[in-house]
């Protein structure tokens, strides 16, 4: 078993295990990783490999990255609007 990091997104905190991509851990812990810009409905990632640019986020130094390909990081910050308005 991988240790567990913390992090937060939009304000809301959760454990995932170390060596898990953010969109792993957000799809474990909240089933989606942001609502639809268009219409009121969920988004869970569509590609998975970084192509379709569905998963991205901001870190809270407002960084942009894709939650497909990045790795959880203790302590980690993330916002799923570039405002950062979900926190």
């Amino acid at each position: 078993m991988s240790p567990q990091v913390e992090l937060m997104v939009d304000g809301r905190r959760f454990s995932a295990h170390q060596g898990e991509t953010v969109l792993t851990a957000l799809n474990t812990e909240f089933g989606h990783i942001r609502d639809f810009e268009f219409r009121d409905e969920k988004r869970a990632g569509f590609c998975y490999m970084g192509a379709c640019q569905d998963c991205w986020l901001w870190t809270d130094s407002g960084e942009r990255i894709r939650a497909c390909s990045s790795l959880v990081k203790d302590g980690m910050c993330l916002s799923t609007d570039a405002l950062g308005l979900g926190r």
